[in-house]
């Protein structure tokens, strides 16, 4: 027993490490119980446990482990911190739980485990149970199995991973243990019912028994997919959701959280290495002259290709071998076999074979050309297997190459391809860009003569559009008839895509357009406008505005139906004058003239929707048309032209009927400028690109040079009118080459000053076309593009017409052109160089002798550059030079690089499809060891980065695998290339991720420069991969490298750059984008110029909570710092990047401290129009400024103190008050510059502490002061002491934190202080502490040395004498008048009048520094007990009390208007008015702090008369929201939040106590009515129960205070809403207890006089209240009551008694007399005298209906008699009388003194008065109705809660300054000069009982 009781008496945490096992299981026991009760998941309490949770579970006592277990699983259920244990916790669950034979424990380590994945941490549990696989114990390994299918079962395959258990599965299959393998053939059925058919393949290997049985199970399963039924804590909506549907019982599979995305068997594989286990002679056997040999070698390749999932490796060589076979065997059975084996490799690479793609697709597609099925669904296989490693952009060129062989069979088996690939595709990969060449391509093979190819185009049509809709596609099939049409979309309807999903846009609404357009016709075929360059239009629709509308074409420009002659004739002939249109062709010019000027009239008024224009066109056309000779019917004619172009719906083919006539008079010298304005009007309404190609077609088509020179004169202008966009320059290249060839120097001109224009949009590229130039054209080309040198093309002013739809398209065709460098690359006319890439030139690049393979190296670099520029086709050249750039010879290798850079220049944007190939060799160069082979092989790369992009550099694992060669040259080559590229980026592949762990490695390499770069990179991959992503990634690492990285990784964070925001949309439409535009920016200072006059600070909602949340929860530094670290500066850019302007930010980081000076002078200029944005980034703009303190540069300081004096003064306009967040990051840096050397800085620093307290409030700003006294700068320490000095004479000493004495003692400590100037602040410090509270100062300050306190008094004593008359202006809410306090031991002699020491103050400060908790009693108002004890006489004379001037409470107040500033525990009892103190608390109770709110409604319920005034109303609602917030379970979520709720708790008490208990009862009954009723949480009833019944307890002392007519009302209430049939029916009985209880304890204490007290019931029958009242009083059989009489002390009734009858009439007739202006002071009298007789009598009834102002007039009648009636002994009121004392709020009771024991020393002075009034003295017995002046002038500050109730208590105060008067003038007995000490306010009470019992015992 001894140890027992040892170990007992110990903490939980040490009773659970005990040696002792009973110990450990009684710990156990009541951890379990306290992790149960603890409610705040993130309490302390929880951390003590962190290192023991697994010795719980370790345990190696039975008996307690399973406890262990118990109190485990509930600390991770409850603990936010269990995360951290569940390696070590799970690691003892599988070695020391699992291998338990009590079932209950394995049953517990399981729901542990499952519990660890519910709070987000499967991955650490898979890995443990997966490490336990490995464990010899059978046992362990099945509980481990099951655990593991249990995980899986509930939680689902998104949780539990599911590649590592599929690896393990099959080794569990072969374990010797029955109970093993069982075990894992039900994980097997559990893992299948999750991923199906994808765990076939994994198991393939296991006994074929075993498989069998599997194969069974699985038959048995249910085909619907399993559901998830746990969730994690991050997935409760989820959770929320599945409840819901369970109680539905809906079993649709509208929810199904785990089938989101099917698994990919190819992952749960394990990769096999193939390229070593190749027959060593295939390469020789693949060449061999025998079929059978290749067969041979192509069989092996075939049965290694078999393997579902391959290992990465270099397959160039193999590739290249089965391709061979492919193109060249003449036995097709081999081409077969090399088929499958492409297939077999594409599949089993997936993505890494994407590098082969291109060069295997080239050659598959002419194979097609073979007729044998067999041959055909290989290469079919082949082809689709290749596609599915690479993107259809990469294989376009290739396909689009033989979209036009003369062969059938590969132009069928080419659409069909691309149908199959697009139903692979989504609209975002099948964008216009890809699909627009191949629909072109297509079109043409619907018209081809082999019905196959027409199917097969019509098929891949119909796909298309199944995937990227109807809308898409229609632009492209502007020429085809309705037939075809049709056709398409059966095919579309016919098509299924992969896993069913509907394609996007391809829904009702384009059918819809589709069905309204009417039946198309062929439209007209021109020689000049090729299919190809035709801009695609819709569907062919008649000029209805509605169809046009409808389909609306991307490009702009309708192809409307050709009409007939005739049809143009009968709608001209609607919409002209008859007489305009026979005039016409009049053979008189005039005549034409006036039709003309007609024609012009009518066009120009005509509607837009109503106008034919191609009827209209065509009547201009007729004889002579454009042959017209006269000039002037010709200009009006044009002008016509270029009017109905304008203001119609022109479509190309109503332009095609004029533009001949346009090009041939635009070279016209009357009629030129009218040609080029119908010109311009056409390329308006029909799209300039398209008819600036017809323009200049015809023109030179013509052989007149003045049409040609000013055709391209107007195109000059249209283009800078226009703009470039769309532009086809290879549409008239040739046709500028002819011009300047021309033999007409004005067409050379104009062609030179055209390509100057162009020059401006498309830069240096456009030279390439014309080096072949002779010399001195391109001298004169070179000298204007000279000109042109350094101008920006002008903004275009015209713009096509365009509708919706149109704009829609034109942004997708201008997403097709990923920048303007690359759309001029494109227009350029590229040659193939395919063909002279022999295979003898490819076998020269291979040869063993270096020599040969430079030779062949030269040749190569000879094509491309006679080529200039190529096509992506380069046949073997790219595997040729792939194989140069490992070459031994570095020259060789450098030369290669340099033919590599040639290509980018030559091939542009084509290039991308050759990066996987090439561009990845490049880096492996990087790795080479001589540096200058390095280089070059950057400038390679970067070269070929221009042309291509990261985006393909970064898909794929090829750039991770490069970074896995642990090379440091390549690795910090490829760092700095990341680092450098990264950050310009938008938007990155996902791919990304696999470099990751390389560069995880790369931060702890051993090469320095390695590490170097590598923490370069680390911030621009976090910018895209994002940080949790990053630190999620290093869960892979070992523990010592996490800790590392994790760490660099935060430091990274801080610095991560921003995304670089999307490129805006030029302005114009496609017009500004130009290419030269893109190069030529404007310039920089302008650019920022025009950024500065934004707005500075960018106002972002709820930014500021947020970072003090973050900040709260410890996820961000705390600014606290001795000096700024650096993480503290990028903490603070990082935050003030989202809401500072990006230039502002720039300058206000600047190392040169002349832009901090700039920037704070923008500052300073946008304050007051940007003060609401300033005051969201309040918090970092004081973060900022106290960075600049710890800068040594005074005109930065002094600028920033200007700053702040302005933002302080802004702030106190707006009346913004500090957060606690603001001030703690900036007041401690402010006060570290009080103590500057410079008098200016320290000066502006007092001036802006003196404007802080404005905003925050002067008891928060002391304790930073006080902190700053502690300085070690001696001037510091004397300005922070000044400033204290300062806080204390404005604000009072309740600004002394935390405590006067506390505060005082510091301060004093100052005055041995070794500088002058510190010791002389500390004294004026002390002594504005004395000229506040007195001679009290020497309490405060505590002991000082004897050298010390002579100093000070030496101080206070000349300050004396200085002190001047406090002047009158000072308001009371500044500060009080002080005075001097008198000498202690003055007796209490009357002062002369003059004198007003203002003693209500003065009885404040004495009772501000009280120690003692109780209230004392004010000096004027105390007993002299040592004279009363001395005197021993029998009948005493009252002393005369000291007559006061009390006018000053009478005065009319100023009510200052209120600051929000937390209470202080000394709150300020000097201020000189009630009224400021009350005001001032009141502001609290509103505040937004909610601890603040519930110290001010302390503050105001400690004052018992002031607690009295709140009315039933105020009370009911505060209880309500008291008890509201205990409950609110947020609360605990919150910082404090259980030390919150012990306030309140306190509060709630308080409240009980203090109030008027008639209202507080009324209010709870009234409240828990309300609860009852509104079925409110049963929580909220309880609480309210349990404070009826507190009160219930208190009710034998608190009685005789209680109206209980009101309290009986209530109840009556409340047993009408709730009889006592439905109480009993509540789920609870505890509300009928209560009501029995309090109904019973009122009977108990008044007896049968409770019946008297129904008066204020109307019926009483409506409830059961009087019954039940009658039977508890019958039942008590006291039908006497308890109390009646005061003055029959036996409580017998009186024997006088009159009848009830009779008391009523002598009543009504007093009152009556009291109603009557005659008879009034007769009746009152009556009444007194009546109230005297009977002291018991109810007046209840009779003032029940009279008005407030009649019963105020009632009482004061009657206290006005008893005072003139003196001597009369003690008026006796009956507990029955209802005394009806008006009061605020309107509510009635009797206002006691009688305060319970929390005024005890009033309570004494009360039993005193009794005790002198029994011996004759005479003494007024007002205290019985009124509080005793005693306590309405008490120490404590009044406080109300409106201004309304402070008048209220102003005019009690008057009136009792009335009474008091009244009472001393009647005052007959000589003043007796008593001489008394001044009482300590910390009196001993137990002294003051002392005195009392001896005063009692003289007496007797």
């Amino acid at each position: 027993m001894g140890d027992d009781s040892e170990w007992m008496k110990l903490p939980i945490d040490q009773k659970c490490e005990h040696k002792v096992w009973k110990a450990r299981l009684n710990g156990y026991e009541e951890a379990l119980k306290l992790f149960q009760r603890i409610e705040d998941e993130k309490s302390p309490e929880w951390g003590k446990y962190l290192g023991l949770v697994k010795k719980f579970v370790t345990e190696s006592n039975a008996v307690a482990q399973l406890k262990g277990l118990e109190a485990a699983l509930a600390f991770i259920e409850n603990a936010h911190v269990a995360g951290k244990t569940t390696g070590e916790v799970v690691s003892g669950v599988v070695t020391k739980v699992f291998n338990q034979p009590k079932a209950r424990a394995k049953e517990l380590g399981t729901d542990i485990c499952l519990m660890y994945i519910e709070i987000e941490k499967a991955e650490v549990v898979q890995d443990e149970l997966l490490k336990g696989l490995d464990n010899k114990n059978p046992k362990i390994v099945v509980a481990c199995i099951e655990t593991l299918r249990k995980a899986l079962s509930e939680f689902g395959s998104k949780i539990v991973t599911l590649k590592p258990v599929v690896k393990i599965l099959p080794k569990q299959f072969e374990s010797r243990e029955k109970a093993v393998r069982d075990e894992a053939k039900l994980l097997a059925v559990e893992i299948y019912k999750w991923i199906r058919d994808a765990l076939r393949p994994p198991l393939q290997n296991i006994n074929s028994v075993q498989l069998k049985e599997l194969e069974e199970e699985w038959v048995k399963l249910p085909s619907s997919p399993p559901k998830q039924s746990r969730f994690l804590r991050s997935q409760q909506d989820l959770k929320a959701k599945f409840e819901q549907q369970q109680a539905q019982g809906d079993q649709s599979d509208g929810f199904l959280p785990g089938d989101e995305t099917a698994v990919d068997p190819y992952e749960l594989l394990e990769a096999v290495e193939i390229l070593s286990k190749l027959p060593k002679d295939f390469y020789d056997k693949i060449e061999a002259k025998k079929w059978q040999e290749r067969k041979e070698a192509l069989e092996a390749v075939e049965t290694l290709s078999k393997n579902p999932k391959l290992e990465n490796g270099d397959y160039g060589d193999l590739v290249r071998s089965l391709k061979k076979v492919v193109g060249k065997d003449a036995n097709v059975m081999l081409v077969t076999l090399a088929a499958k084996c492409l297939a077999g490799l594409a599949a089993g690479l997936r993505k890494k074979f994407g590098t082969y793609a291109g060069h295997v697709v080239p050659t598959i597609l002419e194979k097609f050309k073979e007729k044998k099925p067999q041959v055909v669904q290989a290469l079919q296989e082949a082809i689709d297997a290749v596609f599915l490693t690479t993107t259809l952009q990469n294989l376009s060129e290739d396909i689009l190459a033989v979209m036009d062989n003369k062969n059938p069979s590969i132009k069928q088996q080419a659409s069909l391809f691309l149908a199959r690939a697009f139903r692979h595709c989504t609209q975002a990969t099948l964008p216009k860009s890809i699909l627009k060449p191949f629909c072109a391509a297509f079109l043409k093979q619907v018209n081809d003569s082999a019905p196959e190819v027409r199917d097969a185009a019509f098929e891949a049509l119909g796909t298309a559009m199944k995937v990227v809709g109807e809308k898409a596609v229609n632009p492209f099939l502007a020429d085809l008839d309705k037939i075809k049409l049709d056709k398409i979309k059966e095919c579309a309807d016919k098509v299924e895509l992969p896993g069913g999903k509907k394609a996007g846009g391809g829904g009702g609404g384009e059918k819809k357009a589709a069905a309204k357009a009417p039946p198309p016709a062929e439209a007209p075929a021109r020689s000049s406008a090729p299919p190809k360059k035709t801009p695609a239009a819709a569907t062919k629709v008649k000029l209805e505005p509605h169809s046009a509308g409808k389909t609306s074409t991307c490009c702009i420009g309708l192809i409307s139906q050709e009409l007939q002659l005739e049809v143009c004739e009968e709608r001209a002939a609607a919409v002209l004058p008859a007489s305009c249109l026979q005039q016409l062709d009049s053979a008189n010019w005039k005549e034409r003239l006036a039709s003309m000027e007609e024609f012009q009239r009518a066009v120009e008024t005509m509607d837009k929707a109503e106008m034919p224009c191609q009827a209209l066109v065509r009547m201009l056309a007729k004889k002579p048309g454009w042959k017209e000779t006269n000039f002037q019917v010709m200009q009006l004619k044009l002008h016509v032209v270029a009017l109905i172009a304008q203001k119609g719906q022109f479509s190309k083919t109503s332009a095609s009927v004029v533009l001949d006539g346009l090009v041939d008079k635009v070279g016209d010298v009357k009629c030129g400028g009218n040609a080029k304005e119908a010109l311009t009007a056409i390329g308006e309404a029909c799209s300039l690109p398209w008819t600036a190609e017809q323009v200049v077609s015809m023109a030179f088509s013509q052989k007149n040079p003045k049409n040609q020179a000013e055709a391209l004169n107007w195109l000059a202008n249209a283009m800078k009118e226009f703009g470039f966009a769309g532009i086809n320059v290879k549409g008239f290249i040739n046709n500028v080459k002819t011009a300047l060839g021309a033999t007409n120097p004005a067409v050379r001109t104009a062609a030179i000053t055209l390509l100057g224009v162009m020059y401006l949009y498309m830069g240096a590229p456009l030279r390439m076309f014309f080096e072949d130039e002779k010399p001195a054209l391109l001298a004169q080309i070179d000298a204007e593009f000279e000109k042109m040198q350094g101008q920006s093309p002008p903004a275009p002013i015209r713009g096509a017409k365009k509708t919706g739809v149109e704009d829609e398209c034109d942004e997708e065709e201008q997403d097709e052109d990923a920048g303007a460098g690359q759309d001029i690359m494109d227009l350029l006319p590229r040659t193939d160089i395919s063909d002279k890439i022999t295979s003898d030139l490819v076998a020269k690049i291979g040869d063993k002798n270096w020599k040969i393979r430079k030779e062949g190296l030269d040749e190569a670099a000879a094509i491309i550059s006679e080529a200039k520029f190529i096509t992506a086709n380069m046949g073997e050249l790219p595997l040729a030079l792939k194989g140069r750039l490992n070459d031994s010879n570095k020259i060789l290798v450098q030369q290669t690089l340099s033919i590599l850079q040639q290509l980018a220049t030559a091939m542009g944007p084509g290039l991308k499809q050759h990066v996987k190939a090439l561009g990845i060799p490049i880096i492996t160069v990087l790795g080479d060891s001589k540096p200058n082979v390095r280089t070059a092989a950057m400038a390679t790369l970067q070269a070929w980065v221009e042309q291509t992009g990261m985006k393909e550099w970064l898909e794929g694992e090829d750039l991770s695998e490069e970074l896995k060669r642990e090379n440091p040259f390549l690795r910090q080559e490829v760092l700095g290339w990341l680092a450098e590229k990264l950050p310009t980026l938008r938007t990155v592949p996902g791919d990304l991720m696999f470099c990751v762990p390389q560069l995880y490695a790369c931060l702890e390499d051993r090469n320095g420069d390695v590490r170097k770069k590598a923490q370069d990179a680390l911030p621009t991959f976090m910018m895209h991969l994002g940080f949790d992503k990053m630190t999620k990634a290093t869960g892979k690492l070992k523990p010592a490298s996490k800790d590392q990285v994790v760490a660099m990784l935060d430091k990274a964070r801080a610095v991560m750059p921003a995304k670089p925001a999307a490129p805006a949309k030029a302005g114009g439409g496609k017009g500004s984008a130009g290419g030269a535009a893109g190069k030529k920016p404007p310039a920089k200072g302008i650019k920022e110029d025009e950024d500065k006059s934004g707005p500075i600070f960018v106002l972002v909602p709820n930014a500021k909570e947020q970072r003090i949340k973050e900040e709260k929860q410890l996820k961000i530094l705390k600014w606290n710092f001795l000096t700024p670290r650096d993480e503290y500066v990028e903490q603070l850019k990082a935050q003030m990047s989202t809401c500072f302007a990006k230039w502002l930010q720039d300058e206000l980081f600047h190392f040169d401290f002349q832009r901090h000076v700039k920037a704070i002078g923008v500052m300073i200029e946008r304050l007051d129009c940007e003060s609401d944005a300033t005051i969201s980034c309040l918090d970092l703009i004081l973060k900022w400024f106290t960075l600049r303190f710890f800068d040594t540069n005074t005109t930065v300081l002094m600028k920033v103190l200007e700053y702040l004096k302005l933002l302080f003064a802004m702030l106190n306009r707006e009346n913004y008050h500090l957060n606690e967040y603001e001030a703690n990051s900036f007041v401690p840096y402010l006060i570290l510059k009080v103590g500057e050397s410079k008098d200016v800085v320290r000066k502006d620093v007092r001036a802006i502490l003196t404007m802080l307290c404005n905003v925050y409030p002067a008891s928060k700003v002391f304790p930073f002061l006080m902190d700053g006294t502690k300085s070690k700068n001696s001037k510091q320490r004397a300005e922070c002491l000044e400033e204290l000095g300062c806080l204390i004479e404005g604000y009072g000493m309740n600004v002394c934190q935390p405590t006067p004495a506390k505060s005082l003692k510091e301060i004093a400590v100052h005055i041995g202080d070794r500088d002058t100037s510190v010791r002389n602040a500390a004294l004026n410090t002390v002594v504005a502490v004395y000229n506040v509270c007195g001679d009290q100062v020497y309490k405060l300050i505590g002991n000082l040395s004897e050298k010390d306190m002579s100093m000070l008094e030496e101080r206070i004593k000349r300050s004396a004498k200085k002190t001047p008359a406090p002047p009158a202006k000072q308001s009371a809410s500044e500060r009080s008048q002080r005075e001097h306090p008198t000498n202690p031991s003055a007796t209490f002699l009357r002062k002369p009048a003059q004198e007003d020491p203002n003693k209500l103050n003065q009885a404040r400060q004495n009772a501000q520094h009280s120690e003692s908790s109780h209230p004392s009693i004010p000096k004027e108002f105390q007993l002299d007990l040592d004279m009363i004890e001395t005197d021993q006489s029998r009948v005493s004379e009252l002393p005369d009390l000291v007559q006061h001037k009390l006018d000053e409470l009478l005065e009319p107040i100023m009510i200052p208007e209120p600051k929000m500033r937390s209470v202080s525990p000394h709150f300020d009892e000097l201020h000189n008015s009630t009224a400021s103190t009350i005001n001032f608390v009141i502001s609290q109770v509103a505040s937004g702090d909610i601890n603040t709110s519930i110290q001010a409604l302390a503050q105001l319920f400690s004052m018992e008369s002031l607690a009295r005034e709140a009315s039933m109303g105020v009370l009911k609602d505060l209880m309500h929201g008291l008890i509201t917030l205990m409950l609110d379970g947020r609360v605990e979520d919150i910082e404090d939040g259980q030390q919150l709720i012990r306030s309140v708790n306190l509060l709630v008490v308080r409240v009980l106590e203090k109030s008027d208990q008639t209202n507080i009862l009324s209010a709870l009954l009234v409240l828990l009515q309300d609860s009852l009723i509104s079925l409110d949480s049963p929580m909220f009833s309880e609480l309210v129960m349990k404070c009826l019944w507190r009160m219930i307890r208190f009710l034998p002392e608190t009685i005789n205070s209680i109206n209980l007519d009101r309290i009986l009302l209530d109840v009556h209430n409340f047993m009408k809403v709730f009889p006592k049939e439905k109480l009993k029916q509540l789920k609870s009985d505890v509300p009928h207890r209560t009501l029995k209880t309090l109904l019973h304890t009122l009977c108990k204490l008044t007896g049968a006089k409770i019946l008297d007290h129904l008066s204020m019931i109307e019926n009483r029958n409506e409830s059961e209240l009087e019954a039940h009242l009658r039977r508890v009083v019958k039942h008590s059989g006291n039908l006497s009551g308890l109390k009646t009489d005061r003055g029959n002390e036996k409580g017998g009734l009186r024997t006088d008694r009159m009848s009830k009858a009779k008391v009523s009439d002598i009543l009504s007739e007093i009152f009556k007399k009291i109603g009557s202006k005659e008879n009034t002071k007769e009746g009152l009298t009556e009444l007194y005298e009546y109230k005297q007789k009977y002291s018991d009598a109810d007046l209840e009834p009779f003032l029940r209906n009279t008005s407030q102002f009649f019963q105020s007039y009632v009482e004061r009648g009657l206290r006005m008699i008893e005072s003139e009636r003196e001597g009369k002994g003690r008026i006796q009121t009956s507990t029955g009388t209802n005394q009806i004392i008006p009061q605020h709020g309107g509510d009635t009771g009797p206002l006691s003194s009688n305060n319970g024991e929390e005024l005890k020393p009033a309570v004494y002075y009360e039993r005193l008065k009794i005790l002198r009034q029994r011996q004759g003295l005479e003494n007024n017995s007002r205290q019985q109705q009124r509080a005793p002046i005693s306590s309405l002038l008490s120490s404590k500050p009044s406080v109300a809660s409106s201004t309304d109730m402070l008048h209220s208590k102003l005019s009690q105060l008057k009136e009792s300054r009335e009474l008091y008067q009244q009472e001393h003038n009647a005052h007959t007995h000589s003043p007796t000069h008593a001489h008394t000490r001044s009482a300590s306010p910390s009196a001993n009470l137990d002294d003051l009982k002392k005195r009392l019992e001896r005063i009692k015992s003289n007496r007797q």
